[in-house]
């Protein structure tokens, strides 16, 4: 790197050091020195030369380049040339005394600078600090602080300028006022005087050897005078401690004389400082220092001090020690030195000082002085050595403190002892003990210190005093006389348990010491020593502990070593094999942990071990003499349960290796009496010692037990009032179940050839005898829990030992059922929410063992025995999550046992029935409402199904028969709500797919990739989302119709179908996903079971109502019926009438798909033509006509028709479909008006209609309007629908009297809105022509004619057609028929008036075989014609109608008196029609038809009916023209106007007098006329009459009658004039009020004329009769 560039990144560097962020400017520091590290000069120099530069750069920015300096410096000392080094001290001496006041970050940088430097370049340093040194002038702060720290750095260069340094600073001693000031010159005399001492002390090493002490005496004194006598008496304290620790150093160099002149004051003014200062280590220290200084000349004057020393010394040991406080400590440390200065000087005096303190009971008293004694008997052993009985007496009240720390310190003191050979001495052996003691005690739990620190576990005493003990075994080569074989003595009792593992590690080094020195020779020597355990203790003590390996800090494999070590001196023999066996022992503790470890396995290693041994030993005496010692060694293990339990079974082993019998039943008798029964592993451990026992000595076992059943000590306390007292104890209980856990292990353990003869005659026997009481004859089973339990194990035991006896086989267990009731009874006596005891496992196992012995339980026995354990397992509460304590541990053990238990009952029938049996008792479960009971379920499901199919041998190929049954149980589950059980529903869905597999043969290693998928699925069932759970259901669906046979297809889906009533609904929704992907792709095989299905289907929506479960079934509808159309239509259709809203929605899924809804409704149309619409019977035997009742299949098909066209989906279907389905609807209204339901229908419409049940009616007529209505909607043809709705023509056509008149609204309204669809439907329609029903014939052909209307028919190009297909019906034989075909004939002057010139003819034809038509009795064809007629004859041409004019009014004229008013309307209308039409030759021809109606005419002017009266006026007044009389036809149209009131005389006095004067010759006429309507059965029409016929009667002469003028408030009304002519007569009986007018004033009034008089009328110019005016005359 070249120069010019470092020095830019150096300036670059120097230039970031002001930035405002803390990080960068140290990171700028950082690379500073980095710099450094590779060009210290460039770097240094650009440092120098920024400083230099940048004079008013801020100090912490200054502080910072010189901190890097000092670093670059100190690492580069050597590399620096003079120049530079010149420039740096000049650099640093100016940054340092620039500012007079301190500023000690930025004076100390460039103070530390100078020292760095100083470290090679002292003189040139020296020479710059001198400069600023002069005599006379108070220095700087820090060129003092520099001189000082500098004398320490560099010794041997500083210590030569000390002597002028020192004769220019004294005088300064007195100018110095500030404290500040003083404190650094007390700080440089420290230094010093501490260079001077280290430079004295290596003056072999020093550049000037001839430097003395004396050199410096004068100065240091007269510098000694000044701090000591004035500086120390200052108020400030960091002054006074300045001058303190400059004193202790400074003590060494004193001249002799005056530090013995000066101690009198010199300590005890050190010494007042303690209690000034609260860090005192600094006092402590310079004490020291003092100390030493004194000792060191032979001062006499310690003497007169020491107690008070002492004093003040021991109160600052006794602070207690803070490990966070290293001044507390480091005072500690030096106040000790202080003692070790006083013991070499006072060894007597300190320790009668000392030793009576240790007998205080204050804790830190006692405590600090145990520390004291340690130290000086450590650092003062040649002083202290011929006190050690006098110091090991003083030890007795420590030895029995308890105090914590009191302890350590004891221990640590003990330590130092051993090391000095103190234990060696009478009373070592107290502190021997006490150190055994201490590691006996429990290992501490690490509490918290005040401060929230965790106490170390190494300051425990216990750690202290384990750590001194093998210290001292293995180090202090002095202390193995000592400790061997004394420490052998604390292995056996009990207290020192906690201490083995170091006992034994101490004793093992020990031994091997002395095997190496003598290999041959006893290590253990019995001479006399009463107190050393015997072999068979040392024996019996570390196998047993051993038994617990972890405990104690290993304990396992230190006693285990011990024993090895201790082989000859146990027996002999052992060695050889203990060798061999000991190690593969230590090494299988080392391959495991505490928590790896089986405690069952390492105690049967250690028996196995004890087993050899015993075998190797084949000594009888001494097996005996180990048992005894066992024995004896038994209660004191009475608190170490499982230490206990062991050493029974070690008994056990050894009374089996002894063939003593003798020996062998008084030790059990022993054992039995002596037992503790109340603890419950006592119990346990006897029982495993009868048991291991009984191996060799099976005979001699049982017999001691039924002698001990037999014994006053057993039979004591049972008796007839033992049932009345209290039993809180169960003592006799607990006794009864220890003895049947002895049963238990005895069969359990004995020699299977001598077991079978032997296990129900004895064994049983007397566990049952001991479980049960007989009281006064009575069997009593106890209650007690732990005897319960005892059974239950025992007979455990039996069932295996039984089991693994090679007879097993041939072996009949005549008490099996009695056991099993006995278990069963256990379980179900046991609370079944909760789980607190093991008694359900262990009854669990015992049945388990029982169902694999012969005989064969009964199917209720086992049935009940299965059902009562899953409810004892299953129905147990989970423990709150996170929880995981002994129940939860229990509750597993538990489980496992009912697993076990079931997996011995499938084994013994592994067939599909087996499984199908197991499956069926855990079905309930599986479908739990709860989940934790599903869960359970699931998994012990999968359990078995994955142990039948590991165990699966197929011989031959048969089938899987319940393979759907069990798939449809499980596979819902997948979508559980809880994971777990998803996951476990997936495994046991995977294991039935392989069982198929293994079932058709296929080998049990194959593995099927469509399976395997099943496994790659279980991640999505993991997933709580929904769409994810159905998908993944879905998938499993498709795999499961993949791999299922044909045959198990349909008992798959009826089980699926059950699980749509689920309580949990996430598996009712899986189940309806698995049946519409099973029905889709499997469904083509089901067509002989759509009927089945649909059955299952409908049952299932009656009995759930959740809304996925309808959606489902309609969706497996519509899958079913995409396969099979023509079943599942016809299913449905036999669904009872009527449809209940699931059928409904069932009819509805089939509109989904276009495709399918179009075949759907296609087969409906179908169904629905194809029977009769209705049958006819008779309800009374006396009714005139047949009822109509409808027939169901067409009833049905209707029905379905408008439930799949309601559904919105439909639209596209029907839009295909709309004419047949308008047609087809159309003909189904006509042929249901009027039509009645069956009666078991009615009666069921009647009880729906109470209930407000039914959504729609069941009336046939009205189910097939509502279709019509739905076929409308759906087909687009809303306009349609609204315009009939809004003119009423929906309840038209329900109606027998109404429905042409509804057919010809729909039909209008299908003209004006639907026109584009009326050829097609009209197509359809035509059919109906041929019909054999009559209705549908109508009802086609009012369709049709009302069509007509439209001129629509005519845009279409229909026209033509339309009239043919209506000629063709003109001779139907219904008149109904003929006269709705007039009807639409005339229509055609309405809907295409330009079109009936061209058809006149045809049309004028078919209107007068209308009139003529003689076949219909009511003459309602010759109405239509009449009406059709008035429509035409405007339009049509007047040749055409010429021919058929006069025929007309003469074929109408009988109409005019019908007694209908229809008729009369109509004719009237047509007769004014008529006229209207009657022009040109045809006149003179009609007058005479005109004036037969004119009296018909004027007389129905009275008509009741105003439809009547209105005709009149129109024919009226169209005849006034035919008349050939102007004024006439002038009071026609003047009187008859529509709208107008008429009043009547009025108008017939005015019509009346023309006649008479135009036509006088008809008079006659018109009253004979007249005078037929006297009997008129209109009351009106009768009073007409006379008022016609009167003024004809008077006009021969005056006094004729005429007729009064109305009233004036009748008015003109038609009314009134009725009303003129009638007086107050009876009802019925008609009057004339005839009065005498007087003549009138003018000779107007015609009346008055005599015959005489009259004139002929004269013709106008058109030649009609014109009657002269009277005022004329």
């Amino acid at each position: 790197m070249s120069e010019p560039y470092v020095k830019k990144l150096s300036t670059i560097l120097l230039d970031s050091v002001t930035d405002k962020d803390p990080l960068v400017q140290e990171q700028v520091c950082g690379a500073l020195c980095a710099l450094g590290e590779s060009q210290p000069g460039e770097t240094l120099s650009a440092c120098e030369e920024h400083l230099r530069q940048h004079e008013k750069l801020a100090h912490p920015y200054r502080t910072m380049i010189l901190k890097a300096m000092e670093t670059i410096v100190s690492n580069h000392i050597s590399e620096l040339d003079k120049d530079m080094v010149r420039a740096i001290i000049l650099l640093a001496s100016s940054e340092m005394t620039k500012a007079k006041d301190l500023v000690s970050d930025w004076q100390q940088a460039a103070s530390s600078v100078l020292v760095a430097v100083g470290k090679r370049f002292v003189g040139m340093v020296m020479e710059e600090l001198l400069g600023k040194f002069q005599p006379g002038v108070l220095p700087h702060y820090f060129v003092v602080q520099t001189l000082a720290n500098l004398s320490v750095f560099n010794v041997f260069g500083m210590v030569p300028f000390l002597t002028s340094v020192l004769s220019t600073m004294l005088p300064m001693l007195g100018m110095a006022k500030h404290d500040s000031m003083r404190v650094v010159f007390c700080c440089a005399l420290q230094r010093f005087s501490e260079s001077t001492l280290e430079y004295l002390a290596n003056l072999d090493q020093a550049p000037d050897p001839t430097v003395r002490k004396d050199t410096f005496a004068s100065d240091i004194s007269s510098a000694y005078d000044t701090l000591f006598h004035h500086w120390l008496q200052s108020r400030e304290a960091k002054l006074r401690l300045a001058v303190v620790e400059a004193l202790g150093p400074m003590s060494h160099l004193l001249p002799s004389e005056k530090l013995e002149e000066q101690l009198p004051k010199l300590l005890p003014g050190i010494l007042a400082l303690y209690k000034k200062h609260a860090e005192t280590s600094h006092v402590s220290k310079s004490l020291g220092q003092i100390l030493e200084a004194a000792v060191s000349v032979g001062s006499r004057t310690l003497e007169v001090q020491l107690d008070s020393l002492l004093a003040a010394l021991h109160a600052q040991i006794c602070v207690p020690v803070e490990t966070t406080s290293p001044l507390v400590t480091s005072n500690q440390k030096e106040v000790l030195r202080c003692f070790t200065v006083l013991a070499c000087c006072s060894p007597e005096r300190l320790l009668a000082f000392l030793l009576p303190k240790l007998d205080t009971s204050n804790e830190r008293t006692r405590v600090g002085t145990l520390q004291v004694l340690r130290h000086i008997i450590n650092s003062a052993a040649a002083q202290m050595e011929v006190k050690k009985p006098f110091i090991l007496s003083s030890m007795r009240l420590p030895l029995l403190d308890t105090n914590s720390k009191v302890k350590r310190a004891v221990v640590q003191v003990i330590s130092a002892m051993a090391h000095h050979g103190y234990l060696e001495q009478p009373g070592g052996e107290a502190m021997l003990e006490y150190i055994v003691q201490q590691c006996a005690l429990p290992p501490d739990t690490h509490h918290q210190k005040p401060s929230g620190e965790e106490e170390r576990p190494a300051d425990s005493v216990r750690d202290i005093s384990i750590s001194t003990l093998y210290l001292v075994s293995t180090t202090v080569d002095r202390m193995s006389e000592v400790l061997w074989p004394h420490l052998l003595e604390f292995l056996t009792p009990v207290r020192f348990t906690g201490a083995l593992t170091p006992l034994c590690r101490s004793l093992v080094h020990l031994a091997q010491k002395r095997q190496e020195a003598a290999a041959d020779a006893p290590l253990i020597q019995y001479d006399g020593n009463v107190t050393l355990p015997s072999p068979y203790a040392i024996a019996t003590r570390l196998l047993t502990v051993s038994s617990s390996p972890y405990l104690g800090g290993s304990r396992g494999a230190a006693s285990l070593c011990l024993l090895n070590v201790l082989h000859r001196d146990i027996h002999p023999l052992l060695g050889q094999r203990w060798a061999t066996t000991i190690p593969l022992l230590l090494e299988y503790l080392e391959e495991h942990t505490e928590k790896t470890l089986s405690q069952k396995e390492w105690e049967e290693k250690l028996l196995v071990f004890l087993r050899d041994s015993l075998a190797v030993v084949s000594d009888n005496t001494w097996i005996c003499q180990l048992s005894l010692e066992m024995c004896k060694q038994l209660p004191c293990y009475n608190g170490m349960p499982q230490e206990k339990n062991f050493l029974y079974k070690c008994v056990g082993t050894t009374l089996g290796a002894a063939s003593s019998k003798d020996v062998v039943r008084k030790l059990l008798q022993e054992l039995l009496e002596t037992a503790r029964y109340q603890e419950e592993a006592e119990r346990e451990g006897l029982a495993c010692c009868f048991g291991i026992c009984a191996i060799s000595h099976l005979d001699d076992t049982l017999a001691q037990l039924e002698d001990f059943v037999r014994s006053d000590v057993f039979r004591k306390s049972i008796g007839i009032f033992n049932i009345f007292k209290d039993r809180s104890d169960n003592d006799i209980d607990k006794v009864k179940g220890t003895l049947i856990l002895c049963y238990g292990h005895v069969a359990a353990r004995a020699p299977r050839e001598q077991l079978l003869a032997r296990v129900e005659s004895d064994i049983l026997r007397n566990m049952f005898q001991c479980f049960s009481t007989k009281v006064l004859g009575i069997k009593v089973e106890t209650k007690d829990l732990g005897l319960q339990l005892c059974l239950v194990q025992s007979v455990c035991m039996v069932c295996q030992a039984i089991c693994s006896s090679t007879q097993a086989g041939s072996f009949h267990f005549a008490r099996k059922a009695e056991l099993v009731a006995q278990m069963v009874d256990f379980i179900k006596a046991e609370p079944p929410d909760s789980l607190r005891t093991p008694i359900r496992k262990k009854a669990m196992l015992a049945c388990t063992h029982l169902s694999s012995l012969d005989p064969e339980l009964e199917e209720q026995v086992q049935a009940d025995m299965i059902n009562s354990c899953l409810h004892g397992v299953m129905a147990v509460l989970p423990e709150p999550e996170g929880k995981d304590g002994p129940q939860e541990v229990l509750y597993l053990d538990t489980m496992n046992a009912l697993e076990e238990l079931l997996r011995s009952i499938l084994r013994r029938n592994m067939t599909p029935q087996g499984l199908q049996l197991i499956v069926e008792h855990l079905s309930p479960w599986i479908k739990s409402p709860r989940g934790y009971e599903r869960v359970r379920a699931l998994g012990l499901s999968a359990c078995l199904l994955q142990f039948f199919l590991e165990h699966l041998h197929v011989s031959a190929l048969v089938p899987f028969h319940n393979l759907g049954l069990l798939v449809g149980l499980f596979s819902p589950r997948c979508a559980d709500l809880w994971p777990a059980t998803r996951q476990e529903a997936v495994s046991c869905v995977y294991s039935l797919l392989y069982l198929q597999l293994g079932y058709e043969g296929f080998s049990r290693d194959y593995r099927d990739d469509v399976a395997e998928q099943l496994l790659t699925l279980k991640d999505g069932l993991v997933h709580p989302d929904p769409a994810i759970l159905f998908h993944t259901c879905h998938s499993i669906a498709q795999i499961i119709a993949k791999r299922l046979p044909p045959a198990q297809l349909i008992n798959l889906l009826l089980t699926l179908f059950e699980s749509l009533g689920d309580p949990d609904k996430n598996c009712s929704r899986a189940a309806t996903v698995m049946i519409n992907c099973l029905l889709k792709e499997r469904g083509s095989m089901l067509l002989e079971k759509v009927p089945e299905i649909m059955s299952v289907l409908r049952s299932k929506l009656q009995e759930s109502h959740e809304e996925h479960v309808l959606q489902s079934a309609q969706h497996s509808v519509y899958v079913l019926a995409s396969q099979h159309c023509v079943a599942v239509v016809t299913n449905l259709l036999g669904s009872p009438l009527p449809f209940d809203s699931h059928t409904c929605s069932l009819w509805r899924a089939l509109a989904i798909e276009p495709g399918l809804s179009a075949q759907v409704l296609g087969l409906l149309l179908e169904k629905m033509g194809r029977d009769v619409p209705f049958k006819e019977s008779r309800t009374f035997l006396l009714s005139s006509s047949p009822d109509r009742v409808a027939t169901l299949l067409p009833l049905a098909a209707t029905c379905a028709l408008h439930e799949v066209m309601s559904a919105p989906a439909s639209g596209l279907a029907v839009t295909e479909l709309y004419p047949q389905l308008f047609a087809g609807l159309l003909l189904r209204v006509s042929c249901t008006v009027g039509v009645q339901l069956p009666r078991n229908l009615q009666a069921k419409e009647r009880r729906a209609g109470s209930s407000a049940l039914a959504s729609r009616t069941l009336d046939p007529c009205s189910s097939a309007v509502d279709a019509l209505r739905t076929v409308l909607l759906r087909g687009g043809s809303e306009g349609v629908v609204q315009r009939v709705e809004l003119e009423g023509a929906w309840e038209l056509l329900s109606t027998p009297t109404g429905h042409e008149d509804g057919v010809a609204r729909l039909a209008s309204a299908m003209a004006k809105f639907a026109g584009p669809r009326l050829p097609l439907v009209m197509k359809a329609l035509l059919g109906a022509h041929s019909s054999v029903y009559e209705a549908q014939r109508v009802t086609s052909t009012a369709f049709l004619a009302e069509l007509l209307t439209s001129n629509v028919v005519n845009d279409l190009m229909l026209l033509e057609s339309l009239l043919d297909n209506l000629a063709a019906r003109q001779k139907d034989p219904c008149a109904r028929v003929r006269r709705l075909v007039l009807r639409g004939m005339a229509n055609l002057a309405s809907g295409s008036p330009d079109k009936v010139r061209t058809h006149g003819p045809q049309l004028l034809t078919a209107m007068i075989g209308g009139l003529d038509d003689g076949d219909d009795p009511h003459s309602l064809v010759a109405l239509e014609a009449m009406a059709g007629l008035a429509k035409l004859l405007d339009l049509v041409e007047p040749e055409d109608l010429r021919t058929v004019l006069l025929h007309t009014a003469i074929r109408i004229r009988p109409f005019f008196d019908s007694e209908k008013m229809e008729f009369r309307s109509v004719s009237i209308r047509l007769f004014g029609h008529l006229n209207k039409a009657c022009h040109g030759a045809c006149e003179e021809v009609f007058l005479e038809q005109v004036v037969g109606g004119l009296v018909p005419l004027l007389l129905h002017l009275q008509d009741p009916q105003p439809s009547v009266a209105v005709a009149c006026r129109f024919a009226l007044r169209m005849c006034g023209p035919n008349l050939e009389c102007e004024e006439l036809a002038a009071v026609f149209q003047k009187h008859l106007q529509d709208g107008r009131g008429l009043h009547f005389g009025e108008f017939l006095n005015a019509a009346c007098k023309h006649l008479m004067c135009y036509f006088p010759d008809l008079l006659g006429r018109l009253v004979s006329t007249s005078l037929f309507y006297f009997k008129s059965s209109w009351e009106d029409v009768r009073a007409a009459a006379p008022m016609l016929t009167a003024p004809a009667a008077g006009a021969g002469g005056p006094g004729t009658a005429r007729c009064s003028p109305p009233a004036p408030t009748q008015g003109p009304s038609p009314q009134g004039a009725s009303e003129s002519c009638r007086d107050a007569g009876p009802p019925g009986e008609v009057r004339l009020r005839l009065r005498l007018l007087s003549p009138p004033s003018s000779t107007a009034g015609w009346p008055g004329l005599r015959a005489s008089e009259r004139r002929p009328a004269t013709r106008d110019q058109a030649g009609r009769a014109v009657c002269p005016s009277p005022r004329a005359q």
